[in-house]
């Protein structure tokens, strides 16, 4: 089975920064793109950031310039850098990766647990 476990959500105040990992593990045979999602109360799910293997990224406009998405093909982790963070980026933030588990199993959509980040002063 595979499992993605997120971690660095918490409370910051406006203005400050947060590192959010996650980490993929279990059957594994490859990892193609990663991202971020996130969803507050009332609101759909969105994309926050996206990275494909190679390492193309691409952003929603609200964040860009204050949000950094990496990842390490050799850890299978996925990072999101948040930087200069305002009260609207408030949400649970998911981890999503697009994983084949074997030569022979499917290709599917994964998703982390969901993390907390509340920017309040």
């Amino acid at each position: 089975q595979v499992q993605l476990v997120e971690s660095g959500g918490g409370l910051v105040q406006p203005g400050g920064s947060l590192r959010l990992s996650c980490a993929a593990s279990g059957s594994i045979f490859s990892i193609n793109d990663m991202g971020w999602y996130r969803q507050a109360p009332g609101k759909e799910r969105e994309l926050v950031a996206r990275i494909t293997r190679d390492g193309s990224t691409n952003y929603i406009e609200s964040v860009k310039g204050r949000f950094a998405i990496s990842r390490d093909n050799v850890k299978n982790t996925v990072h999101l850098q948040m930087n200069n963070l305002l009260p609207e980026d408030t949400s649970v933030y998911y981890c999503n990766a697009r994983i084949t588990i074997s030569l022979w199993g499917s290709t599917r959509d994964y998703w982390g647990q969901g993390t907390q980040v509340t920017v309040s002063s």
